[in-house]
């Protein structure tokens, strides 16, 4: 991997306010384009890094096996070659997640790309993006196998764990990506069916495996977003059961966790709160935008007064002004947010809502190589390939 290789995107913004007459759409485009291909071409010749070029010898999985170790274990004061304890909200730095990063590699890298030629529709961009998705998922000798039996192992303890499926949001754009590409027959067919049905065998593991049912069942966030990764994977594999199960269960399991007020009690009780607030609402808003259709517009459901847009509304003002907010500050990372959010963006399309998006677009638009705290919780870095599912 190349040194130059950062993870950022851009620069921070104070941009004017849209102007009358001009879509947020168009204006949001405008606001990303310039950095969008600036890293698309400082990327361009990135080669593919998969999981395998990396191994961990505490894994018992093999070498085209995801592992990572839990965030927040650590060593035990009183018995060091123990069990490792618990330490929430406090991320061990010494805990293996090699394979985590390089995940976050292809996400960036691929989304990046792909908003490059969804921009200029230049062969260059969906070829650089299909070089990737060719070492992960169709090349024998580099791919990765198609579950997370061995993520967020724990040491002394498991060998991984259901809510290690949180590890795979950095799927989502991926996915993402090659949907987009298909639309645009810019991948070719060959790989195309191959790398589909690595995402249909990665959705089988994850609707019928027992990690799977127990990570869906899990009442925070990662029960909100093993829904957009089910969503997500059965959109690309045109899966339609698996989106009626998860419309099913964004409306009678996954809303009915918010409160009144918009806010979500499960993310408030975390020593995170900030962060953990603002993290369950893109994955609120992404099951939405996914799940939505001619049928049953979820934007509105169940009424109103109490839908995402309760939790949209509720959340702004702390984006707008963090020192407003009411509850215990974050243990950790309290500094680096808010950042221009996804879920602030597509809010302010879905609803029209200018001054929404005038909180989305002053916000500072980068994730810092240094910040890997952004890097890992905020999951939708491409906000122009997911244009398609708004108004």
């Amino acid at each position: 991997m190349k040194a130059s290789f950062t993870v950022f995107l851009l620069f921070s913004l104070t941009l004017g306010y849209t102007q009358n007459g001009i879509s947020l759409k168009k204006s949001a485009r405008e606001v990303l384009q310039d950095s969008v291909l600036l890293l698309a071409d400082q990327w361009l010749n990135e080669p593919p890094v998969t999981i395998t070029s990396v191994s961990c010898k505490r894994s018992k999985g093999g070498i085209h096996d995801f592992y990572s170790e839990g965030d927040y274990w650590w060593p035990d004061p009183n018995r060091p070659e123990g069990p490792y304890i618990r330490k929430d909200g406090q991320s061990n730095p010494n805990n293996f997640n090699k394979h985590r990063k390089l995940l976050y590699r292809l996400s960036i890298l691929t989304g990046n790309f792909t908003s490059a030629y969804i921009l200029t529709k230049e062969k260059k961009y969906a070829d650089a993006a299909v070089k990737h998705l060719k070492a992960w998922f169709v090349n024998n000798k580099t791919k990765m196998n198609p579950n997370l039996h061995y993520a967020q192992a724990i040491k002394g303890r498991c060998e991984g764990r259901y809510i290690g499926i949180i590890d795979g949001i950095q799927l989502l754009e991926v996915a993402q990506a090659v949907k987009t590409l298909e639309k645009y027959h810019a991948i070719p067919p060959k790989e195309l069916i191959v790398i589909k049905k690595w995402f249909s065998d990665y959705l089988h593991w994850l609707t019928e495996s027992d990690y799977g049912k127990k990570e869906k069942a899990h009442p925070n966030n990662h029960g909100t977003w093993w829904n957009v990764q089910a969503a997500m994977y059965a959109q690309l594999t045109e899966n339609k059961n698996v989106l009626s199960e998860c419309r099913q269960n964004y409306l009678e399991n996954l809303l009915p966790r918010m409160a009144e007020n918009g806010s979500f009690p499960e993310e408030l009780k975390r020593t995170k709160p900030y962060a953990y607030s603002l993290f369950n609402l893109e994955g609120m808003v992404m099951n939405c935008l996914l799940l939505s259709n001619d049928s049953i517009d979820l934007w509105v459901q169940p009424s109103e007064n109490y839908s995402v847009k309760t939790a949209i509304s509720f959340m702004v003002p702390f984006i707008q002004n963090k020192a407003a907010w009411p509850y215990p500050r974050d243990v950790m990372h309290w500094e680096d947010w808010p950042v221009a959010m996804p879920s602030t963006l597509f809010g302010a399309i879905e609803y029209n809502r200018q001054d929404w998006y005038k909180v989305w677009e002053k916000a500072p638009h980068f994730l810092s190589p240094q910040k890997e705290e952004l890097i890992r919780n905020i999951v939708i870095r491409n906000p122009l390939m997911w244009f398609d599912y708004l108004p």
